[in-house]
């Protein structure tokens, strides 16, 4: 690990971003370039000690899963991840595996979308990113750890009440979808070990996902209404379109609702009520 070329590395990248471009405001005290420390911690969901010590290079051997935090905080570009990655002394991700990173140009995508919920998935349904009206809609997001944050996982073994509401032949429809998604992944990337553990995990733990499992079908994510039950708006039936990135197998799922509805009508409250009890509670 050279942690002094890393220090500079990871300084300069901070050095090189406009908070605009990640969804913070400049502010007119603004006193260094690009963001502050504490800002980069809060994006990539680290402690401002640890990034601290990291650019002060003093800092312990980060792993993968930091290391890839950080440098999507950092919007780097896949040479300057893999450049990050073997500063920290650890492989860069390999070919063959289920992209866990985001494309910079992805996530100014997602920052731009301020009046609808939004959420990037990878090839095996992990939570990647997501914007702040889809903490508003669905929950914080944010308080899945490790693979809790992946929405397969949450549906067949997650014990907290999801704010997803079907009827039961949309459930098993959405569910069918689900488990034959995550088998085309497996199809697509049969050397990833955290996916095999994904599914050995599931099949252990879930009779339904093992039942669907044993069916054999394969599937990819489709566009489709869902129903949110929220605490304060009631339930709402939302259109949940699927926006497929081929380069990386990831997807952009939107909410959306045609105007004059009043879904339409909650989703206006909801960017002004919910997005600011989320920066009130955070």
């Amino acid at each position: 690990m050279d942690r002094l070329e890393l220090a500079r590395v990871l300084k300069a990248a901070r050095a090189r971003i406009v908070p605009e471009e990640v969804g913070l405001p400049a502010g007119p005290r603004r006193r260094v370039a690009g963001l502050r420390r504490e800002e980069v911690a809060q994006l990539a969901g680290l402690s401002v000690d640890y990034v601290v010590r990291l650019e002060q290079g003093r800092g312990p051997r980060p792993s993968a899963q930091v290391l890839t935090a950080l440098t999507q905080a950092l919007r780097l570009e896949t040479d300057e991840r893999d450049q990050v990655f073997r500063l920290a002394g650890s492989a860069p991700p390999l070919a063959g595996r289920v992209e866990m990173s985001v494309r910079p140009s992805v996530l100014r995508l997602l920052g731009r979308l301020t009046d609808l919920p939004a959420l990037v998935l990878s090839a095996r349904s992990d939570v990647l990113a997501h914007n702040p009206m889809a903490d508003a809609l669905l929950g914080d997001l944010s308080r899945w750890t490790g693979r809790q944050r992946n929405i397969i996982w949450q549906r067949f073994l997650g014990t907290a009440r999801t704010r997803v509401a079907l009827a039961p032949d949309e459930d098993e429809a959405t569910a069918q979808q689900a488990v034959g998604t995550l088998r085309t992944a497996l199809s697509r990337y049969p050397d990833d070990p955290d996916l095999r553990s994904l599914v050995d995990e599931l099949l252990a733990g879930s009779e339904r996902f093992r039942a669907m499992w044993e069916e054999g079908l394969s599937a990819v994510r489709r566009s489709m209404p869902k129903t949110v039950d929220h605490p304060d708006l009631g339930k709402l039936v939302l259109d949940c379109d699927t926006l497929m990135l081929p380069d990386t197998d990831q997807s952009m799922i939107v909410y959306s609702a045609a105007a004059g509805t009043r879904e339409a009508s909650a989703l206006d409250l909801l960017r002004v009520t919910g997005t600011e009890r989320m920066r009130v509670s955070g």
